[in-house]
């Protein structure tokens, strides 16, 4: 199995890259989450998963190894398969789509494209336990009180706020702050937006 590859980043593109190690070109497929955390760097260095099919022979490549993690765990789920898993991965961020199946929250899984109401269940059914215990209670305890976010959450909506734009920047100002009331948390998120 080839778990990492290190070399001169030749060519880059949204959803894949080229990189030349010791003069053999590999191409692997990314998320976009990956894209952008690979910036213009000369040298790159993406950790793998390859993916043996009756016809392709595909390399994906991420730049955190958690990214790699999901990505081999989303691709457990029946129905998910790795083009699918590299969907969800580049519409959410990984800690977003953690966040999503330890919450339940079917909606945040439903708005990325080509994910239905029952598959999106069986990735919080199959996965709720796997990705928690893998990443420690670090993300429970930070949205525990999941109560608050959905009030918030609402009244962004009500607003006339779209749900997705608002709950990616709910995300990101739980993560920096835990501790917020609803009406701190909505008035952070309003100056975000």
């Amino acid at each position: 199995m080839i778990a990492q590859i290190k070399g001169k980043l030749i060519e880059k593109t949204p959803t894949y890259v080229v990189i030349d190690c010791n003069g053999v070109g590999y191409q692997l497929n990314i998320s976009l989450n990956t894209f952008s955390k690979i910036g213009n760097e000369e040298s790159c260095l993406l950790y793998t998963h390859f993916v043996v099919r009756e016809d392709a022979h595909l390399l994906y490549g991420f730049k955190e190894k958690s990214e790699r993690e999901l990505f081999r765990q989303l691709i457990t789920v029946s129905g998910v398969g790795s083009s699918t898993a590299m969907m969800i991965l580049s519409s959410l961020s990984p800690e977003e789509t953690k966040i999503a199946i330890i919450s339940g929250n079917v909606n945040v899984l439903k708005s990325v494209k080509g994910i239905g109401l029952k598959t999106a269940e069986r990735i919080i059914i199959d996965l709720r336990d796997k990705v928690g215990k893998s990443d420690g209670t670090e993300i429970i305890s930070s949205f525990s009180n999941n109560t608050i976010k959905e009030e918030a959450l609402s009244a962004l909506v009500m607003l006339g706020f779209s749900k997705l734009p608002a709950d990616k920047a709910l995300n990101k100002i739980m993560t920096e702050n835990s501790n917020l009331t609803v009406e701190e948390l909505i008035k952070r998120t309003l100056k975000s937006l």
